[in-house]
């Protein structure tokens, strides 16, 4: 894995200037393309990026992927062939971005993240997709090879239904529904995350605030990276956008849905983890409670004890019972009879 490409690269360049930004995640840039109607089908890897202008035009519906962002010159070659602005072509090459979708006059651009989650090490595994969509081609570039698609694919492949018949519009809401559809996996390996650190919490190991904390953060991201998602469909549906027909808004109007349970899954997880960290808290200060307690009993019974213990071991010549016979044992049963007394009290008074 390549080293991190940092934003500052880009510090007084021209706006628009192709750099990326981000971890290089392959070797070398791939792209398929597959070319569908309701009659026809081809799917084909790419052997040089001039394989894919000649259905730039084709009246089918066209579906390009571009895997790997690093070589800049490639994609700024698709960008020139297909009109895409710089600008635009400057947000793809920049992994960091928020999710967004801008519309210009030929087509339409979308950013979302794909993200996997992990929940035995708290990793999370985000990828930035790149949508353009037009009138009949739709362009995803990703960066790596490897994605969510494998069913979208088959079904493309092996249906001739809807997804064949409806055009660009609807390949592109299918690959955000996906993706979106994806969300609610990771929202269940949260579930069974914070489950276990609730039970965890209540134990009160000493490794569990690390693991709230890195939960914590977890949350932080996905919040980051799934919200703006909310406000990005909400414009789709409400402007009711040009490049989506009539009959696909309903769809989309679904994905917003989804994209709003699980916005309020992240904000329930959020409540839930601050209250983990309370018990965890209450947790820590009853252990550290009992364990006073304990130390302050058993104190508490030394006291008495040490006091006869000192006074007989002050070697004053004049004490009586130091030379009497059965003094030794007299004291001890003594200092015993104090023991068992104190222990019969505090039992009595439910302190032990």
């Amino acid at each position: 894995m390549k080293k991190a490409l940092r934003l500052s690269r880009k510090t007084g360049l021209v706006p628009g200037s192709p750099v990326f930004v981000g971890e290089q995640k392959q070797e070398k840039t791939l792209i398929n393309l597959m070319d569908f109607d309701s009659g026809n089908y081809e799917f084909f890897d790419c052997k040089n990026i001039d394989d894919i202008f000649p259905y730039k035009d084709k009246e089918s519906t066209t579906w390009v992927n571009v895997y790997g962002l690093h070589e800049t010159e490639i994609l700024s070659k698709i960008g020139k062939q297909f009109n895409i602005h710089p600008l635009v072509m400057e947000d793809v090459l920049n992994t960091k971005h928020r999710p967004k979708s801008e519309e210009f006059d030929e087509y339409i651009f979308f950013i979302i993240k794909m993200i996997q989650y992990s929940p035995g090490n708290d990793e999370l595994d985000i990828e930035q997709i790149s949508l353009v969509m037009n009138k009949n081609f739709v362009l995803c570039f990703q960066e790596r090879k490897g994605d969510l698609f494998h069913a979208l694919r088959e079904r493309i492949k092996n249906s001739h239904g809807r997804i064949r018949k409806s055009g660009a519009d609807y390949l592109c809401y299918s690959i955000l529904d996906v993706l979106i559809d994806n969300y609610f996996i990771v929202m269940e390996g949260l579930e069974e995350q914070i489950d276990k650190l609730e039970e965890e919490a209540l134990e009160a190991k000493a490794e569990s605030i690390q693991h709230i904390n890195n939960f914590k953060q977890t949350i932080v991201h996905l919040r980051k990276n799934i919200w703006p998602l909310r406000e990005m469909l909400a414009n789709l549906v409400r402007n009711e956008s040009a490049f989506f027909k009539e009959s696909t808004l309903p769809f989309l109007r679904d994905s917003y849905d989804h994209v709003l349970k699980v916005v309020d899954s992240l904000e329930t997880y959020r409540e839930r983890i601050v209250g983990v960290m309370d018990i965890y808290m209450s947790a820590t200060s009853f252990k550290m409670n009992e364990t006073m307690k304990v130390l302050t009993i058993i104190a508490t019974i030394f006291i008495p004890l040490s006091f006869f213990a000192g006074l007989y071991g002050m070697n004053f010549e004049f004490m009586p019972e130091l030379k009497w016979k059965w003094g030794y044992f007299s004291l001890l049963g003594f200092m015993a009879t104090i023991l068992i007394s104190m222990l019969f009290y505090f039992r009595h008074k439910k302190w032990i």
